[in-house]
């Protein structure tokens, strides 16, 4: 009865901390998944560099950086409407109808938008910047309140192709609704996409007070 009562255990005595190992490994397997799908599957990683190709070969740089063509001329109605119009073929051709490339390579290009005029069929460009259905953004009313395009859009006059350079996500909104000062440059430098002031904050206060900027923070503002 002694012996038996003193027989070896069926499991070792590592085994007692065995348990405290599983749930160390299944916080960790947690805390890992939590991270990829906050971080990495997050709207900043998600879109920021998102360069569709288009059906045309434009090139912002050219445009926009090296002819100076007001971002205004071809986005016709971003200071007066919710959404910033797409150029029409029609667009194009004011230029083109007289003005020819050098290369063989941008004469295919401009060959594209004859053939889009010609035959009344609308180039499709493809959208880069995406908002979800659910959430309201007014162009109109950023320009006016003295938001340039860099905010939103980064130095398009340097893109051969035009990407997506911020996150657009609602946390990314609220930070410049909650302090926009450092977004904010006179009406008439709007499309200046190199005009830095010496000091943003200071200036971004003055054009607050001056313009009576008040952003809304509310769910309201942007979901409606």
């Amino acid at each position: 009865m002694k012996d038996e009562q003193y027989k070896s255990p069926v499991f070792p005595k590592w085994v007692n901390t065995l348990h405290g190992f599983v749930l160390l490994g299944v916080t960790l397997v947690f805390l890992s998944v939590t991270f990829v799908f906050w971080y990495w599957l997050g709207p900043k990683h998600l879109e920021v560099g998102y360069i569709p190709k288009q059906p045309i070969a434009y090139s912002h740089k050219l445009h926009a950086g090296d002819l100076g063509i007001d971002c205004r001329y071809c986005h016709f109605t971003v200071e007066t409407s919710a959404h910033a119009a797409i150029p029409t073929t029609e667009t194009c051709m004011n230029c083109h109808s007289v003005i020819q490339s050098g290369s063989k390579t941008g004469e295919a290009e401009i060959a594209k938008i004859y053939a889009s005029f010609n035959e009344k069929k609308p180039i499709e460009w493809v959208k880069v910047h995406q908002l979800p259905d659910y959430a309201y953004f007014n162009h109109s009313r950023h320009v006016n309140s003295g938001v340039s395009c860099v905010s939103c859009h980064g130095r398009v006059d340097q893109m051969e192709v035009v990407q997506q350079v911020e996150p657009l996500s609602m946390g990314w909104c609220l930070d410049c609704h909650r302090a926009p000062e450092a977004h904010l440059r006179p009406k008439e430098l709007l499309t200046k996409m190199d005009w830095k002031a010496d000091d943003p904050i200071a200036t971004g206060r003055i054009i607050r007070e001056a313009y009576q900027i008040r952003p809304g923070e509310d769910c309201s503002t942007c979901h409606r």
